[in-house]
C-alpha cells in the first residue's frame, strides 16, 4: 500500500537551491532513448554543469513541444501533459534531502534531455523522498516512502489525484559516480486515466 504523506510539512530550503539547480539536468548527456512528449521549460535557456560534469545542451528549454511517446488513455478522455522541469521550479521547490534522483526524457532534437521529475531523500531514513512534476504547467509535490535507498531503485510517488511509478528497465550505461539507467515514467491519473514515457532514472549527488 502506498502511502501518500503530508507533504504541507515540507518547506522551501533556499539553501539548497544550487545543488538541486545542478541535479534537474543530471541526466541531459545520456543518448539512446525514444523520444517523447514535453514541452518547453519556463524561464531561460541554461548552461548548466550536471552532476557527472557533463555540459547539458544549451538549447535544453527550447526542446520541441507536443510529442508524445506513449497515448492517454482511459479517464475523460483529457491529456495526461508533463512539461520539463527548468532551472527556476527547482529553485523555488527547495527539496529537502541529502542526495537526488531525476526521471529525464529526450525530445525531438539529437541530445536534447528534459526533466519530467526530480526528487530528493535521505540515506538510511525512513522519511518520504519528496519530488517534483510539471503538470500541464504547474508544479506539484509528489513523494515517495523510504527516502533515498528505495527511490534509487526504482519507487511509486503519490500526490493529489496521481500515483507515478519509476520503473527500471535495464543497466545503467556510462560511468561516473552517478550513471544514468533506462526507465519508464507511468502516470496514473485518479480518473483512471494512464500515460508512459520512456527516459532515464539518474540518482546520486
Amino acid at each position: 500500500m502506498t502511502i501518500s504523506p503530508d507533504l504541507s510539512a515540507f518547506h522551501p530550503r533556499r539553501a539548497a537551491r544550487p545543488a538541486m539547480i545542478a541535479l534537474v539536468f543530471a541526466c541531459a548527456a545520456c543518448s539512446g532513448a525514444p523520444d517523447t512528449g514535453n514541452e518547453s521549460a519556463r524561464g531561460e535557456p541554461a548552461n548548466v554543469v550536471v552532476a557527472n560534469q557533463v555540459e547539458a545542451s544549451p538549447n535544453m528549454a527550447d526542446a520541441p513541444t507536443g510529442v508524445s511517446n506513449s497515448a492517454t488513455i482511459g479517464g475523460d478522455g483529457s491529456e495526461i501533459r508533463l512539461d520539463p522541469l527548468a532551472p527556476v521550479d527547482l529553485a523555488d521547490a527547495g527539496l529537502p534531502g541529502e542526495l537526488g534522483c531525476t526521471f529525464s526524457s529526450p525530445g525531438l532534437a539529437p541530445g536534447v534531455f528534459v526533466p519530467l521529475l526530480v526528487a530528493k531523500g535521505n540515506v538510511a531514513s525512513r522519511d518520504a523522498a519528496i519530488g517534483i512534476v510539471k503538470v500541464a504547467g504547474y508544479v506539484e509535490r509528489v513523494a515517495a516512502p523510504g527516502g533515498f535507498d528505495a527511490m534509487a531503485k526504482g519507487t511509486s510517488f503519490s500526490g493529489k489525484g496521481k500515483t507515478i511509478g519509476i520503473a527500471l528497465t535495464g543497466p545503467a550505461t556510462g560511468g561516473g559516480e552517478s550513471p544514468s539507467r533506462p526507465a519508464t515514467l507511468t502516470y496514473d491519473r485518479a480518473d483512471g486515466a494512464k500515460r508512459i514515457f520512456a527516459g532515464t532514472w539518474q540518482c546520486g549527488p
